[in-house]
């Protein structure tokens, strides 16, 4: 065991050293002759190659987590004033100075009030109720309940709330791990869901709020909460029933009819008992706050710009709300064990890199290398490819804020050079950053399902590939149904 250990010390130290030595390397190459595309030279400056050696340090260490995704975060907010690519009030100011920081607090802790007071439970079982227990119906309103909760809450939160009920029914009809089709349709479901369904919303998905706070940093694009929604709410609409149908046809339920009545649903909403008071609280705050997040655009253009409300600001008050006497559903320490802070470092340091790749003119030598082919495909696909593209680019970096974190300077960077509107190319990017379908390995949204046992990484995987080229339909329908309705 002791020896086990020190390979794992091991291990972990020599990809640090090899990370390190990626990044010496990288910094102490020549500096590359220019790229000749359409017409325009792009070069790589010696900025931007130091530039691109910080993210190769940085994802190799993500990619690895031979040091956590925390610590790496920071040492990319050392390393960027160290090799003068900005100065350090500059790079903190672009990371900890975000708005978007504050959004992610707020809403982490209104999805630690969701799930700690009950009230998602409740809500999953209110749809169970409604669906009944035929099989392929028990899937549609599994796959619905996910997509609901996770338009609101982090999708990670709405599979940890999806887990134990999935698990516990699919025990009461004596479906067990690794033996039964419609218990791996189910727990697939429970991350394919919340997946989809973070899309839907700014709130879904920390991948969601990089790309908002980066489209604002590098090109005052504000994108608002209703903009967000009229592409990500269609785009999850398209997906639902294929994702749906997708299931049956690969893992068919072996029964028809689940061996428990109507009633042995309507009994487990009755042992919760009417809405208790923390779950009232939590149900208000959530009423409040998206009512405003969905009217703020309204109230603004209706006052003359008098009345803004910035979603940031609003999640924050709606998430503080639950700590305040009278309407107290959670102590600082509950909130404080659900929030993910190492996803908040995450956050910052993707805002800090992809302001100076951005900068130092990395990205838009990076987009040419890596899509500039981009421009021989006819408009309306383009999304598609795009979606593609960063799901290849995911199974890498098996972060969805990673992910975003680098390629939206890239694309925003390419749509700049093309002279083409850059939310019409950011937002497949943004939507394809959240979607990891293929890898249990990319999020902690699939990592939770998986550890119920119902599923393999190999089952996933071919669910996933099939269930990608699906969502990068369904984006590309999305974008299309816009420029539609706004021509």
């Amino acid at each position: 065991m002791q020896s086990f250990k020190n390979l794992k010390i091991d291990r972990n130290f020599v990809i640090f050293l090899a990370a390190v030595t990626l990044l010496v390397g990288i910094v102490l190459l020549p500096e590359p002759a220019a790229l000749q595309r359409d017409g325009l030279s792009i070069p790589l400056t010696m900025g931007g190659k130091a530039c691109l050696a910080v993210m190769a340090f940085a994802v190799t260490l993500w990619v690895t987590e031979a040091v956590s995704f925390a610590v790496t975060s920071l040492l990319v907010v050392l390393l960027l004033p160290i090799l003068q690519l900005s100065t350090y009030p500059e790079v903190v100011r672009a990371g900890f100075g975000s708005p978007i920081i504050t959004f992610f607090i707020g809403v982490l802790i209104l999805s630690s009030a969701f799930t700690r007071s009950g009230l998602g439970t409740r809500l999953v079982y209110q749809i169970l109720n409604q669906v009944g227990t035929r099989t392929d119906l028990v899937l549609l309103g599994f796959l619905v309940s996910g997509a609901v909760v996770s338009a609101w809450i982090t999708d990670m939160a709405a599979a940890a709330i999806l887990l134990p009920i999935g698990v516990g029914l699919l025990s009461d009809v004596g479906m067990r791990p690794g033996k039964s089709n419609f218990g791996r349709a189910i727990m697939i479901a429970a991350a394919f869901g919340p997946l989809i369904g973070g899309i839907a919303t700014p709130a879904g998905n920390g991948a969601n709020l990089v790309a908002i706070a980066q489209l604002r940093q590098l090109v005052q694009i504000d994108v608002s909460f209703t903009l967000w929604m009229a592409y990500g709410v269609p785009a999850a609409l398209f997906m639902l029933p294929i994702c749906w149908r997708l299931l049956l046809w690969l893992f068919p339920p072996e029964v028809e009819n689940l061996p428990i009545t109507q009633d042995d649903i309507r009994r487990r909403l009755e042992t919760l008992g009417s809405l208790q008071p923390n779950e009232l609280r939590t149900l208000l705050v959530f009423a409040v706050v998206i009512s405003t997040w969905i009217l703020t655009p309204m109230l603004s253009a209706w006052t003359g710009g008098k009345i803004a409300l910035p979603i940031e600001a609003v999640a924050l008050a709606g998430g503080l709300s639950l700590f305040m006497p009278g309407m107290r559903v959670l102590t600082w320490k509950e909130a404080e064990g659900d929030v993910n802070w190492g996803g908040i470092m995450l956050i910052v340091a993707g805002l800090s890199l992809g302001l100076v790749v951005f900068e130092t003119g990395a990205a838009r030598w990076l987009a040419w290398v890596l899509l500039g082919e981009i421009t021989l495909v006819p408009a309306l696909i383009q999304p598609f490819v795009i979606v593609l593209a960063v799901a290849g680019l995911h199974l890498l970096f098996s972060s969805n804020t990673v992910t975003a974190s680098i390629i939206m300077p890239i694309l925003v960077a390419l749509a700049l050079d093309l002279g083409t509107d850059v939310w019409s190319i950011a937002v497949p990017a943004a939507f394809a950053s959240s979607l990891a379908f293929i890898l249990v390995s990319e999020g902690p949204t699939t990592i939770i399902p998986y550890s119920a046992g119902y599923f393999t990484i190999k089952e996933m995987a071919k669910a996933g590939v099939l269930m990608t080229l699906f969502a990068a339909v369904c984006v590309a329908a999305s974008v299309a149904l816009n420029v539609w309705l706004g021509s």
